[in-house]
C-alpha cells in the first residue's frame, strides 16, 4: 500500500504567508471602503448643512418687505431695512411654522458664547412701524454654531441708474437691490458665497453711513 504523502513545513508555511497576504488585502480593502463611506457621509452632510442654512437666508431675505420697524421719535425718519457687515435686520412675513405668521423683524446677527462666535436669527412682532416686545421673549435661533467670519454686503443703484458696487452698509428707508453672504466656518471652511435678490427691493436710495 501506497502511503499518503504529508506537507512538508515549507508548504504549510508558504501557505500561511499566502493566507495572511489575502487577509491582510482584505482588510486593507475594507477600510478603504469604509474610509470612503465615512468621506461620502461627511460630504453629504456638510452639503446638506450648507443647503438647510442657505435656502433658510436666501427665503427671509428675498421676502423682505417695505415695512417700517422702527421710527425715530425725533427726525420721524423709519427703518425698513438696516444692513451692516454683521448685522441685518429687515421686515417679513413669519411662516406658520416659526410662529404666528404675519410680518416680524428678522435680525440676523453674529453673537459669542462661552467664546465661540455662532450666526443666530431673531424675531419681534411689527405693529404700526414699531417692533413689540413680548412679555417673555424667544431667544434668538441658533443658524451657524461654529461660525469664524460674516460678511454681508448690498447693491443697488448708483447715480447713474446702474448697477452699483457692493456696500458694507445701508439704509435705513430703502431695501437694496441684492444682498451678499459670505460665511466660513471651523468644519467646512468658506461656504459658496449666496447673493439673494429682493424682489421688493428698489435700490433707489443711496447707501446712508451709519455709525
Amino acid at each position: 500500500m501506497r502511503h499518503a504523502r504529508g506537507f512538508t513545513l515549507i508548504e504549510v508555511l508558504l501557505a500561511t504567508v499566502l493566507l495572511a497576504a489575502g487577509l491582510a488585502l482584505a482588510l486593507t480593502t475594507l477600510r478603504a471602503a469604509t474610509a470612503t463611506v465615512d468621506r461620502g457621509e461627511a460630504l453629504s452632510q456638510r452639503t446638506e448643512r450648507m443647503r438647510a442654512v442657505e435656502g433658510f437666508l436666501r427665503r427671509r431675505i428675498a421676502s423682505a418687505q417695505q415695512i417700517a420697524f422702527q421710527t425715530d421719535e425725533n427726525t420721524g425718519e423709519i427703518s425698513q431695512f438696516i444692513g451692516e457687515p454683521q448685522r441685518l435686520r429687515f421686515v417679513a412675513d413669519l411662516p406658520n411654522y416659526l410662529g404666528q405668521g404675519g410680518p416680524h423683524l428678522h435680525d440676523i446677527a453674529v453673537d459669542e458664547v462661552r467664546g465661540a462666535q455662532r450666526l443666530t436669527v431673531a424675531f419681534g412682532m411689527v405693529m404700526t412701524g414699531r417692533t413689540i416686545e413680548p412679555p417673555s421673549p424667544r431667544p434668538p435661533e441658533p443658524l451657524v454654531d461654529d461660525l469664524v467670519e460674516l460678511r454681508m454686503r448690498y447693491r443697488g443703484f448708483d447715480d447713474a441708474g446702474a448697477l452699483g458696487e457692493w456696500q458694507e452698509r445701508w439704509g435705513p428707508a430703502a431695501l437694496p437691490l441684492q444682498v451678499e453672504v459670505q460665511i466660513e466656518t471651523e468644519r467646512d471652511g468658506a461656504w459658496p458665497t449666496l447673493v439673494v435678490t429682493l424682489p421688493q427691493g428698489t435700490g433707489q436710495a443711496a447707501p446712508v453711513a451709519m455709525p
